[in-house]
């Protein structure tokens, strides 16, 4: 296996990841037991002293009284499967006997959604499960995407609750204060509609329940990334041509703009991270290699421990 190592420009980041992580040796569950590459992961995890990796190959075999026990205080008791690893991994994270799973290697993302809401459920004061990617461009610098994988079409609500959720993952990974741009095809008036309302109404909905985020829009792109179409378009925002988080209006624009960021813009991608739930869950692409494995359950126990820089 190859070694978790970014490409050249992208150290500081990954490298105080993987030193956190070091230093917290956080038990991640792997719930792809029965995958070759999941067990490649655990090896390197484990031989790098990463984390404490555990296999999750045979459910059954892994309900320990601890974990039937939280069944009962699961949100949806009654739709969990003790059959299915991904629910067994899910409750060894409520439960304690976990910090964090990793799992969906050969599982489609809504799987393990359903074992996150079942077995986990929401963090408080959090009213939607989403994801979001984190990018390292070539020069360094981070950014964060939201959601490009789980909420189709976000009411304003459910909006807004992204916005927060991708703002606590950027500051949580990137070390920085997060400067949220809340993006539409129009800059502070420049067009109308119900979906230009509709980013308007989650940006007051942010500042209501996070007075103290930098937050702005509605904001094409081009205003919340370049200085000097932001003093053109977005005078005096405190956002504008400085933002490091962006959240999209819907699946659709989020999902097509990280895979152009991705392979036009050269960035290094991190994700599809979930975020919102109680307790640290993190999916995986089916294409996903070892190597992606144990890097997804670096930053799942860099969060897990409450200490990424």
């Amino acid at each position: 296996m190859t070694k978790l190592e970014p490409a050249a420009g992208h150290v500081p980041i990954t490298e105080s990841w993987r030193q956190r992580a070091r230093a917290s040796k956080q038990r991640v569950v792997l719930a792809d037991g029965g995958d070759e590459r999941a067990r490649t992961a655990a090896r390197y995890l484990e031989g790098e002293g990463l984390a404490d990796p555990v296999i999750l190959d045979d459910p059954a075999g892994s309900c320990s009284p601890a974990v039937q026990e939280q069944i009962a205080n699961s949100p949806k008791p009654d739709k969990i499967d003790l059959g299915d690893p991904l629910h067994v991994a899910a409750l060894m994270v409520a439960s304690g006997e976990a910090d964090a799973c990793v799992g969906g290697a050969s599982r489609p993302t809504p799987d393990v959604v359903r074992a996150a809401l079942n077995c986990i459920g929401l963090a408080s004061g959090v009213e939607t499960i989403s994801s979001c990617f984190l990018f390292v461009l070539p020069d360094g610098t981070p950014i964060t995407y939201g959601d490009c994988g789980v909420v189709p079409d976000p009411s304003p609500d459910q909006l807004a609750s992204i916005a927060i959720s991708t703002a606590t993952t950027h500051e949580q990974l990137a070390g920085e204060r997060a400067r949220v741009a809340m993006l539409s095809y129009s800059t502070k008036g420049s067009a109308n509609g119900s979906r230009v309302e509709r980013v308007r109404s989650a940006t007051e909905i942010v500042r209501q329940r996070m007075p103290s985020l930098a937050v702005d829009g509605e904001m094409q792109f081009d205003a919340a990334w370049d200085r000097q179409v932001a003093a053109a378009k977005a005078p005096g925002s405190e956002v504008a041509g400085r933002a490091n988080v962006f959240v999209f209006p819907d699946l659709d624009s989020g999902n097509i703009a990280y895979k152009i960021t991705e392979r036009l813009a050269g960035a290094r991608a991190y994700g599809p991270l979930l975020q919102g739930t109680a307790r640290v869950i993190h999916d995986l692409s089916r294409g996903c290699s070892a190597d992606d494995i144990a890097t997804v359950a670096v930053i799942a126990a860099c969060q897990a421990a409450k200490g990424c820089p």
